[in-house]
């Protein structure tokens, strides 16, 4: 496996910050979570350092199209973290700030989409950790990553405003333990949010995430 696809490889979830409002309930059911999105639909996402929009096509990825969109409608993207931001490659997310709806959405993935759109500048993809495993992150492309299209990452929307905001996202921390001075994902998965905010107080978070009217 090359470095590039372990880069996108691992899934972990995190438990909340402390002080931060808890998830949705009903999170914890991920079957109540499988309606089938528009065929275009976009979300805006308010962050701590400004806000962006979304634009999603059902027809590039349609599993991962509605496993997004059922994502947002339920407030799973809320309060998490941008907990990998490598500059000149992507930027990465999708962490449950909420340690119940991280167990019951763990095992809850959805099958691999053809990719029928490369890894551009600015489009957005789920993460995985091998075929058939997409749950919950996803990334954004800071550069045109097509080499990743053979991995089968395969993208379901763009960033059509705010890529400036998307550029701007904390990233002195890089990669993650082991490999750089970012957080270690096995401690996300033990501590949460509540570690990050402690030992890496300067990422990124999205306040909301929702579906523009």
């Amino acid at each position: 496996m090359s470095r590039l696809a372990a880069l996108l490889l691992a899934v972990t979830f995190a438990v909340p910050a402390l002080g931060q409002p808890a998830a949705n309930p009903a999170l914890t059911n991920p079957a109540g979570f499988t309606a089938q999105a528009p065929a275009d639909y976009k979300v805006k996402f308010d962050t701590s350092k400004g806000a962006f929009v979304i634009d999603v096509k059902r027809d590039w990825a349609p599993r991962g199209a509605d496993r997004f969109y059922n994502l947002v409608r339920g407030g799973f993207y809320d309060n998490a973290r941008f907990f990998r931001v490598i500059t000149g490659f992507m930027v990465q997310f999708g962490i449950s700030g909420d340690p119940k709806v991280a167990a019951a959405w763990r095992d809850a993935s959805i099958p691999d989409d053809p990719v029928k759109q490369s890894n551009t500048r600015g489009l957005i993809s789920f993460a995985t950790r091998g075929p058939n495993t997409r749950t919950t992150q996803v990334f954004i492309n800071f550069a045109d990553n097509g080499r990743l299209d053979a991995m089968g990452f395969a993208p379901f929307g763009q960033v059509v405003s705010g890529m400036e905001i998307v550029d701007a996202l904390y990233g002195g921390y890089g990669e993650g333990a082991p490999r750089g001075a970012g957080p270690e994902q096995s401690r996300i998965q033990g501590e949460g949010n509540a570690y990050l905010t402690q030992a890496f107080p300067k990422l990124d978070y999205i306040k909301t995430a929702t579906i523009v009217p």
